[in-house]
């Protein structure tokens, strides 16, 4: 084997394979863009509802109680109370989860090196709604930290089935990333099944179930912002720290190995640490489609595959 065919394949600067660089003053510009994409995203959000809001106002009430600055104050309490409590929580609440479903998606398609795989694909999604509609159908209601037996379960749901597909799949004799997609879909499908006669048995609660399978952020607050934040953001960013053994998983199993990566205890981590994201997203928001799914790719045609740059622009956008 040549010289430069080696160079191709072996470490590029910063343990990166060559094959997986790109040059980095596009990705210093996409991640200026995306910042600002996200601040404007932020204040669009604010202004959009059945209250009017002047975008001057929501600005200045941003600088002065979120970063402190001495503006004069030249809008009501109420404009305030709306911008504060109600929208700005609502905003960085659906922010959160799609930071953190395209975080696990991308972790999700470079661990089992499909494209068609999402947050979703381990039965993640059908665990979750079925937890939800568990609590629908029990005759407990219960609050703590305004989290709800609905979002205990969904989450206990979502984490049980990872749970159970990734024992099961390492009992199969095919190979991991083929038992761990099969076995994913066998068990949704089972989760799924359940969901349906929680449905069909739920009665009065049917719309209930069906406003969490349909993903929505009306319930949004500071508190339960607050609780989620630390499970997404710190999951993420402890995938972000492993992007090294990501950019390994890229080039296979094997040559993963080769580069001195611990296949099996790297996956296992990784694997816990994006169902972790995905549990804690759905548990505040119910099921949100599309985004874990597509903004991987979309980052990857910009950037190439680099795990340490497609997570950070996936946050992002």
């Amino acid at each position: 084997m040549s010289s430069t065919s080696l160079a191709s394949r072996g470490p590029g600067a910063g343990g990166v394979p060559a094959r997986l660089a790109r040059r980095p003053g596009r990705t210093a510009a996409l991640g200026i863009a995306g910042v600002v994409a996200l601040a404007v995203a932020l204040v669009g959000g604010i202004l959009l509802g059945t209250v009017d809001l002047a975008a001057g106002d929501t600005v200045a009430i941003l600088l002065r109680r979120v970063l402190g600055l001495p503006l004069p104050v030249t809008w009501s309490p109420a404009a305030e109370t709306i911008v504060m409590d109600l929208r700005l929580p609502w905003v960085l609440t659906a922010m959160l989860v799609g930071s953190g479903l395209a975080v696990a998606g991308a972790t999700f398609q470079a661990l089992l090196r499909n494209p068609l795989a999402d947050p979703y694909v381990l039965g993640t999604a059908s665990g979750a709604g079925l937890g939800a509609a568990v609590a629908v159908l029990v005759p407990v209601r219960a609050l703590w930290l305004e989290f709800g037996l609905l979002h205990a379960l969904a989450f206990a749901g979502a984490l049980g089935a990872v749970t159970v597909v990734y024992r099961l799949s390492r009992t199969s004799p095919l190979g991991p990333l083929t038992s761990l997609l099969l076995t994913g879909y066998a068990v949704g499908s089972l989760l799924a099944a359940g969901l349906a006669m929680s449905m069909f048995l739920s009665g009065a609660g049917l719309r209930q179930i069906f406003t969490y399978l349909l993903g929505s952020f009306d319930a949004s607050s500071w508190l339960r912002f607050a609780v989620a934040a630390p499970l997404i953001l710190g999951a993420s960013a402890l995938i972000l720290l492993r992007a090294r053994a990501l950019n390994g998983f890229l080039l296979g199993e094997e040559t993963a190995a080769n580069l001195g990566v611990d296949v099996r205890r790297e996956r296992a981590i990784l694997l816990g640490l994006a169902s972790l994201v995905t549990a804690a997203g759905v548990a505040i928001a119910g099921l949100i489609g599309f985004v874990g799914l597509v903004v991987p790719h979309l980052v990857r045609l910009l950037v190439g595959p680099n795990a340490r740059l497609v997570l950070p622009l996936a946050a992002l956008f």
